[in-house]
């Protein structure tokens, strides 16, 4: 009798611990909307405006970063110093990376005259004597494209 009173109280005890994780736990997730409508219904559209605008400023910062990167590599351009306009654009893709999967859902032919303008101003940079003046051209078309697609 005394070890069935020692193991009842044993699973008493992990009933209740139970019990109390299963109650933090369902207030930390999405209740059902029969459970508890009033309370989800008010809750949702602040948790949703609160996602949108994170990602917003997320988004946002990122393309900041792209015309930060467009418009330190235009001033090397335009200084003739291509080998520093070079090193400012490497960084280019790794905030294109970020962003481009929104563009092209949200602009296919934006997208698309970015990657070219990008794969351009690449190319040209790469040369063995970079045209200047065809530079200053593909960074300005790329930070047209850029702006137009950052807008919300």
């Amino acid at each position: 009798m005394s070890r069935f009173n020692q193991v009842l109280i044993v699973a008493l005890i992990s009933m209740i611990a139970l019990v109390g994780c299963n109650n933090a736990e369902k207030s930390t997730t999405q209740t059902s909307p029969a459970e508890n409508s009033s309370s989800q219904t008010a809750a949702t559209p602040t948790a949703t405006t609160n996602t949108k605008t994170a990602a917003t400023s997320t988004v946002t910062k990122e393309f900041q970063g792209l015309q930060g990167v467009v418009t330190n590599t235009k001033t090397a351009v335009e200084a003739g110093n291509f080998s520093k306009a070079k090193g400012e654009f490497e960084k280019f893709e790794d905030f294109w990376s970020k962003v481009e999967d929104g563009v092209k859902a949200k602009s296919p032919n934006t997208y698309k005259e970015i990657e070219d303008k990008s794969d351009e101003i690449k190319a040209g940079l790469k040369a063995s004597a970079p045209n200047k003046q065809k530079l200053l051209t593909a960074l300005e078309s790329l930070n047209k494209n850029i702006t137009s697609v950052a807008k919300p």
